[in-house]
Formats: structure tokens, sequence, C-alpha cells
């Protein structure tokens, strides 16, 4: 997998709220609300992330979101029909998503927040399956970790001192 730095700056970035939460803190004087806003930002064409912002006010945790996940965006290598490379399983916490290849013209089979991560990728085909805790949170972790794990072919072929073709069989 390819390690460099995304400028997420220099980007045209579409984004996504996946979940926004209130959370309560009881204090002596009464209730202090904050509002927690789970975002995932891409270009649509093979770069995303997601962040989480945390604030008094909604567009402020949404904001404090999205710079969140620029910081954290990731580039995920796509086959010629807009898919995964390969078959993955992505894991963090007790979540797990399976991310399979998927042949033109399948679209994207996802549920709501893996489905958020694959759409802001760029992906067009591919099928999903969370398995384990459906947290938004750590479904759409999971989802970015499996896209993480994913490897070109030109990225193995190097690492194991041979050429594609010999890699692809």
């Amino acid at each position: 997998m390819r390690q460099e730095r995304i400028d997420a700056s220099q980007m045209e970035l579409l984004e996504k709220v996946v979940s926004i939460k209130r959370v309560t803190k009881v204090v002596k004087g009464g209730r202090n609300f904050k509002f927690t806003a789970l975002v995932v930002v891409g270009d649509g064409n093979g770069h995303v992330g997601a962040g989480l912002g945390k604030a008094t006010e909604i567009p402020e945790a949404i904001r404090k979101g999205k710079e969140d996940a620029m910081k954290k965006m990731i580039t995920v290598s796509l086959d010629n029909n807009s898919s995964v490379i390969h078959d993955v399983i992505g894991k963090f916490g007790s979540a797990s998503v399976l991310l399979k290849n998927a042949p033109d013209g399948t679209g994207v089979i996802a549920g709501g927040p893996a489905r958020a991560v694959i759409e802001m990728a760029g992906i067009k085909n591919i099928r999903t399956k969370s398995l384990g805790s459906n947290n938004k949170q750590n479904v759409v972790l999971a989802t970015i970790e499996g896209l993480k794990g994913t490897k070109a072919p030109e990225d193995v072929a190097r690492l194991r001192g041979k050429s594609i073709e010999e890699i692809m069989g």
C-alpha cells in the first residue's frame, strides 16, 4: 500500500455526515449538551478519510469532523471496473466489514455507514457485509481499515521482487 501524504487542501472534497450524537453531562448547575459528528470526506477518485468532531453546536462539530477526516485521508487502489482489487476484511474494535470485489454493473451493495465510505472513495462496484458490531463509528473505521489493507498488484510485485505478470498468473 502506498503511504504518501495526501494534501487535502488542493482537492475538491465531498463530505457526508454519517451520524450526529447528542452527549449529555450532568453537572451541579444542570445538564451540559455537546454534539459529536462522524464525518466521511472523499474526492470520489480513490481518496477517503473519516473524522470525529465534538462541539457545543452541530455545525461546529461537523466542521471539526471534516477537518479531522482531511488529516486522516488514505489512498485506495481500484481495479478497471471501479472495484477493490481483491477481497479483504477490515476490522476495528468488534466491528468487521467484508469487502468483496464485484464485476461491472453490480453497483454498491453496502449498509449505511460502510456505504458512505465507499461512495466517498469513488468505488462503483462492490459487495460488502458488516459482521460483528453495528456501531456506526466502528463500522466506518473498519471499512477504512479494509480499504487500507488492499494492495495493488504493482506494490506486491515490487515487494516480492517479481514482475506483475508473475503475480497475476
